[in-house]
């Protein structure tokens, strides 16, 4: 029985051909890369494993501060003791969750600070901030690492991480009680008080648009965005990378 004549194989189809070779051999991004090739098939490097890790001790931080401090603020919020083993506990351990907070943003800001500098087209930025919000960031100047919202996020928390600890030492009673008096004790608790409040709120836009500008968490849990994130909302840097010819891998599916 003769066998049937074998049959030459249709192409493979070019772009899932393209796809797969990529896969295979992660190639290094060059200044003739096109937006369209960044975005479907690239991860770009955003954040060292150590940057994300001392970003998470930090958040974790202020989150374990603020729960702690509001369960003292008010005796509607004393239920929020129980998370600490009752109000004795919370007082005592809340002092050294700011301890925690100073040190792990410390790193963050010796790390960041340069890239968080004001630059000229950060005003410009800021001020179309309602084409932004509305998603239409083709006209404005092209960012750094960071657009102006960052970075007013990035110093407001750093004059009131500030502020927290000056005016937490007024209040720290068992190593400080007695280098305050009464009167300087009274303005440390108020001020404490406005920049708790401060911060939360601070943070609660931080979150807030990291959410809801699609992609950008990723960049802190895995430490990469895809090219087409980085070439939407910060250009330059994404120039800057390629300029340097840093490493990519391509984007999970």
């Amino acid at each position: 029985m003769k066998r049937p004549p074998a049959t030459k194989s249709k192409p493979a189809n070019s772009a899932a051909a393209k796809r797969r070779r990529m896969d295979s051999t992660p190639p290094m991004l060059t200044r003739t890369d096109t937006p369209s090739v960044l975005e479907e098939s690239y991860a770009v490097s955003r954040y060292t494993p150590l940057a994300r890790i001392n970003h998470w001790i930090t958040a974790g931080s202020l989150i374990l501060l603020a729960l702690s401090g509001l369960s003292l603020y008010h005796p509607s919020l004393f239920f929020l003791t129980d998370l600490f083993g009752g109000g004795e506990n919370a007082r005592a351990i809340h002092p050294w969750f700011g301890v925690v907070l100073a040190i792990g943003f410390l790193g963050l800001f010796v790390r960041f600070f340069r890239l968080n500098l004001w630059e000229r087209n950060d005003s410009v930025w800021l001020g179309r901030i309602r084409t932004v919000l509305r998603g239409r960031e083709e006209g404005l100047p092209e960012l750094g690492k960071y657009n102006a919202g960052q970075k007013l996020v990035f110093w407001m928390q750093s004059i009131l991480i500030v502020i927290l600890m000056i005016s937490g030492l007024g209040l720290w009673e068992i190593y400080f009680g007695s280098t305050f008096d009464i009167e300087q004790k009274r303005w440390s608790a108020l001020v404490h008080s406005i920049a708790a409040i401060a911060i939360i709120l601070v943070w609660i836009v931080h979150v807030y648009a990291a959410i809801w500008v699609r992609g950008t968490v990723r960049g802190m849990m895995h430490g990469d965005v895809s090219g087409g994130w980085a070439w939407r909302h910060h250009r330059r840097w994404l120039r800057d990378v390629v300029s340097s010819d840093h490493k990519t891998k391509p984007a999970p599916e």
